[in-house]
């Protein structure tokens, strides 16, 4: 990453914070994505806001010493968060970018709140996804320092802090010690070829992000080892028992896991495996709990993503806290290429929406990482994660 001459901090920041609404609505339905057509088909299905519920988390996490002032749109896309929040009221100015009772919001009105906000504030937080990354990019390039929070259903791009706590302490640390900027990739992917199970990212630019390695989740990176993925499947494939239901989480190493068993599961959705057989494919997560509830056991087959470190919270939304509260970290099968791990130094950071699933499922786990070799890795939960992923690794192979 390219480090830049701007810094932020030390001293009270003046703080601008855009809330997309639209942002995650379509990670419960297994929709990819809530772009385009997307957004309109989560709307039609009944899809309620997720990021609002994000931003108030971040609000809540802020301390009134560290903020000058709260710059915000009206309405949903801003005040609504802050109002819900109980914080920082008094230090709050509405800047009047879009009609107050707007929705659904576009990408124009993110542009246009951006470019408005941007003017007059230290930092930009904003609330959304890879798509709104590129939004914030379109509008302030390299102009400000920008913090991502993360609500999107992808969320690949390097410009994101872990959690919503994470950001917020990061603020927090940038008002105290001061932060060094850096250069951070915006990337994004084709919807329309990810829900055909193609994976096309794409580099869109950088914007300049405080510098906090761990606190800022790194971009994505593909999985390299088509031998490893060979072996870890075999091994899974041993482990596999009669009478038991295995909810396959997305990715290319839980694909090769379902070849190994002799079926085609989605690349990129949820699927439901059983006795030899599909039994769901590309599920959203009230077909999870519903397929679920039909069966005494039940085990989830993950792979974290590369780069990013996350098991659970980034690609996989449809799979619901509910079912993970239910079934506990003992219900996880874990899978990943040893090269991907180690660079993950075996930490996996968990989002599931609901705090409290996460702290039930932190703890040491067992990772396949080939035929017969395991590693220990730690699930750690992201709204706590302020840590930095350097230093004494947290696990290794066996």
């Amino acid at each position: 990453m390219k480090l830049h001459s701007l810094k932020l901090g030390p001293g009270p920041l003046r703080i601008g914070l855009i809330v997309n609404p639209a942002a995650g609505m379509g990670g419960r339905l297994g929709l990819k994505g809530t772009d385009g057509r997307a957004f309109l088909e989560a709307l039609r299905r009944g899809a309620r806001p997720v990021s609002p519920g994000r931003a108030r988390r971040f609000l809540q996490s802020l301390r009134g010493e560290w903020v000058e002032e709260l710059l915000v749109p009206p309405g949903i896309m801003g005040l609504e968060a802050v109002e819900d929040s109980g914080n920082l009221r008094g230090k709050v100015r509405v800047v009047g970018c879009v009609p107050p009772s707007k929705w659904p919001t576009t990408a124009e009105d993110t542009v246009r709140c951006a470019s408005q906000i941007s003017a007059d504030v230290d930092v930009l937080v904003f609330v959304g996804g890879d798509g709104t990354a590129r939004d914030i990019l379109d509008a302030v390039d390299q102009n400000v320092a920008v913090l991502g929070v993360p609500a999107g259903v992808k969320v690949y791009s390097a410009v994101f802090a872990v959690s919503p706590e994470a950001a917020a302490r990061l603020i927090g640390d940038c008002s105290v010690r001061g932060c060094t900027l850096e250069e951070r990739e915006v990337l994004d992917i084709d919807e329309e070829a990810f829900r055909a199970g193609s994976l096309k990212a794409r580099l869109y630019g950088y914007l300049l992000v405080p510098r906090a390695p761990g606190v800022i989740q790194a971009g994505k990176e593909p999985t390299r080892s088509q031998e490893a993925l060979d072996d870890i499947a075999e091994q899974v494939a041993e482990l596999v028992e009669d009478c038991t239901l295995y909810i396959l989480g997305p990715g290319s190493t839980v694909y090769r896991v379902a070849e190994r068993l002799g079926v085609r599961k989605t690349l990129l959705g949820v699927d439901a495996y059983h006795n030899g057989e599909l039994v769901g494919r590309d599920l959203d997560a009230d077909k999870i709990l519903e397929l679920a509830s039909r069966y005494d056991r039940v085990k989830i087959v993950l792979t974290p993503i590369g780069g990013t470190g996350f098991l659970l919270g980034r690609g996989n939304q449809q799979i619901p806290p509910e079912l993970l509260r239910r079934l506990g970290r003992d219900s996880l099968i874990i899978v990943s290429d040893p090269e991907k791990l180690r660079r993950l130094n075996y930490r996996l950071l968990i989002d599931t929406g609901d705090p409290q699933v996460d702290d039930m499922l932190e703890g040491p786990v067992r990772v396949i990482i080939g035929y017969n070799r395991w590693a220990m890795a730690r699930i750690v939960a992201a709204h706590k994660s302020a840590a930095g992923s350097r230093g004494a690794a947290l696990g290794g192979p066996y």
